[in-house]
């Protein structure tokens, strides 16, 4: 009987599936276009959706992912079209790497470049909108090092890999700046009512203003505020 199944059974059907030899090729160019739009995708959404993951590390999952389960699951996919999936990711990406290490234009177009979120306690806003990173769970982040106010705050970097890198002032030079504890917010205003230090709530400009009508901001010309705080970092 065991004979028999295996003089009766479609090595080529194993191998192939339902498709000819000729798809193998056609299998190569479709490994490779998902390849880059899988990156372009990623690219698009930035660095945030990749955090601690480079680009290729992600890639590669996804794409070895997928052919390794397919095979699993539909008869009609051949094992030998999975095997080549995961050679051509492979090569492909091995290619891109070297590609990499040799040409400085092709990293940063793929990788992308660090990018300066925060200077001297006030948003870079060009950079931050760039990076579509919501001012909510921008502040959460910083909340967690124990910070409670941009001027605590020097600079902060989003690497390529998505990390945040934050340099801070030393404790005898942090400067007033705006709050960015829960809710501090929500209570802006366009008239001071009581004269000290006051942050734009766009983009974290301080200043310190007298009794009377904000007015606009220097840095970003929007015209709400908040006051300031100064106080020390949480270690």
């Amino acid at each position: 009987m065991f004979l028999s199944i295996l003089l009766n059974f479609s090595w080529k059907e194993f191998f192939l599936g339902d498709q000819d030899w000729i798809f193998l090729l056609e299998i190569v160019l479709r490994t490779v276009t998902m390849f880059l739009t899988i990156i372009i995708g990623l690219r698009v959404l930035g660095k945030r959706g990749v955090k601690q993951l480079s680009i290729y590390e992600l890639v590669v999952i996804i794409g070895l992912g997928s052919a390794a389960g397919d095979p699993m699951f539909y008869k009609d996919v051949g094992i030998f079209s999975s095997i080549i999936v995961f050679v051509v990711i492979i090569i492909f990406y091995s290619l891109l790497t070297y590609a990499l290490g040799r040409f400085k234009k092709i990293e940063n177009l793929l990788e992308g470049k660090a990018i300066y979120l925060i200077q001297d306690g006030v948003f870079a806003i060009d950079n931050f909108k760039k990076e579509n990173l919501g001012s909510d769970e921008f502040f959460a982040e910083l909340r967690v090092r124990g910070i409670s106010h941009l001027g605590q705050i020097e600079t902060a970097i989003e690497e390529t890999t998505g990390e945040i890198s934050v340099y801070f002032y030393d404790e005898k030079e942090i400067k007033y700046g705006l709050p960015i504890m829960p809710n501090s917010l929500a209570h802006s205003t366009r008239t001071i009512e009581k004269a000290g230090h006051y942050s734009c709530t766009f983009c974290g400009y301080t200043e310190n203003k007298d009794i009377g009508s904000a007015g606009n901001c220097k840095n970003c010309g929007k015209r709400n505020w908040v006051q300031a705080s100064n106080k020390k970092r949480v270690t």
